[in-house]
């Protein structure tokens, strides 16, 4: 069965060219959230086998999202996407028990090695 990933960014097109990624490495898109709050809602709903997590979203951040998640489900996989100049949000979502990060604007290879590796 196919990795299930729940996609949370707050722009249509980044959730549009992840999910292009995403099916186009054979996976299956469990769900879309434009924020934090919904990012939360749906992990519970849908229980993917991965999330990708923009940091910077209206409402709840990713992190604050992330940080929901994880005192919900200690072995949620959660990967954060960030813009250069993010570094101290991508630490400090890494310390709130996020598995990795993508880097925007995504390159198809690194987004499937990316989360290859965390779902190995």
């Amino acid at each position: 069965m196919p990795p299930r990933v729940l996609i949370v960014d707050d722009a249509l097109f980044m959730r549009n060219l992840l999910r292009d990624i995403f099916l186009g490495a054979g996976w299956e898109i469990a769900g879309e959230a434009a924020d934090g709050q919904e990012a939360l809602e749906k992990y519970r709903e849908l229980q993917p086998d991965l999330v990708t997590m923009d940091i910077v979203m209206p409402q709840r951040s990713g992190i604050e999202a992330l940080q929901d998640i994880m005192v919900e489900d200690s072995e949620a996989v959660i990967v954060m996407c960030s813009a250069l100049g993010q570094e101290s949000m991508v630490m400090e979502a890494i310390q709130n028990g996020a598995k990795d990060f993508i880097v925007k604007p995504f390159q198809q290879e690194q987004v499937v090695e990316v989360v290859g590796r965390v779902l190995a």
